[in-house]
């Protein structure tokens, strides 16, 4: 038994087929396919079940993996208890990040991380929250910057910022020049959302409800649009095809200054969102994870609530 075994069910467990969890670990199917059978024979036990157009696991293959992905996280582990003997702000952190997040906080997080640990490169990953969970758990990254709440807990979380929500109009929309919008407005208009996956997406949904009804009826496919991007949706209702809900980190980009748009404050209560810092509570190097969090509070972010 070996961890490169280890680490194939897992990937197999986690993509549910053989030729994705091959890319994945950067081996041919056949190599991962003869090594997780290699594994099955000394074990003498059945895994994976095959045949279907989905991999499934079997009841003991479930126990397996799970006891697989805390030894490959303990192996990890090793490693970076290595590191912290020497220098725990020396050598790559690998980063998790969600989608409408990093465009915006990047920018001013990479140059700042230089200043402050120079030793300390990010190894960067932008994806779903759910899915950077998974990574974190399984120890392929070492911490994540998500937004508030989680769909599970077990994490150290060191909330970062509070950044409000604000709506963006065509230039010559009949909101043009409000002072504010009420959340209900939003119901009566032609909605730009982000697609499934995106927390984000729930986050505005929690905003107006109304909108999950519309999406989900006949009605909603004329009432909202879906884009796979913030900066996508924003290029969309400049073009006048209807409004969104943008979180206010985005209004630092160059794009805020396009003529085609305005940004509209919610009235009170206005809706927000907490961005926050997540690792494992096993992960040794915790002045690592430190000096990412002071690096991200010492970016100057505009129109955020430092916490």
């Amino acid at each position: 038994m070996t961890l490169t075994e280890l680490k194939y069910i897992v990937a197999v467990a986690r993509e549910r087929h053989f030729g994705r969890a091959a890319e994945a670990c950067f081996v041919s199917q056949p190599t991962l396919s003869v090594a997780i059978r290699k594994l099955e024979e000394e074990l003498d036990v059945v895994i994976f079940e095959r045949g279907g157009a989905e991999v499934g696991i079997t009841p003991i293959g479930l126990r397996i993996i799970e006891q697989a992905q805390k030894v490959l996280e303990e192996g990890a582990n090793l490693k970076e208890i290595a590191r912290q003997g020497q220098n725990p702000l020396s050598g790559p952190l690998r980063v998790g990040i969600i989608y409408t997040v990093a465009p915006y906080l990047l920018p001013l997080l990479v140059p700042q991380q230089i200043q402050l640990t120079p030793d300390m490169p990010l190894v960067l990953q932008e994806n779903y929250t759910v899915r950077l969970l998974e990574l974190l758990r399984q120890g392929e990254i070492d911490a994540a910057i998500v937004a508030l709440p989680l769909p599970e807990t077990g994490f150290m979380v060191k909330p970062l910022y509070d950044e409000p929500f604000v709506v963006a109009v065509p230039h010559d929309h009949p909101w043009q020049g409000r002072s504010h919008i009420d959340a209900q407005e939003l119901k009566n208009e032609t909605m730009l959302l982000l697609g499934s996956g995106h927390c984000f997406r729930d986050q505005v949904l929690d905003v107006c409800p109304e909108l999950s009804r519309f999406s989900a009826s006949s009605e909603g496919i004329q009432r909202t649009f879906e884009g796979s991007s913030l900066e996508t949706i924003r290029h969309m209702v400049a073009t006048g095809i209807g409004v969104t809900v943008l979180p206010a980190t985005a209004l630092s980009t160059p794009a805020q200054d396009n003529a085609l748009l305005e940004y509209i404050p919610f009235s009170e209560p206005v809706p927000d969102r907490r961005i926050a810092l997540i690792w494992r509570k096993s992960f040794p190097r915790t002045a690592a994870v430190e000096a990412l969090a002071d690096a991200v509070l010492q970016c100057g972010l505009q129109n955020v609530h430092y916490l």
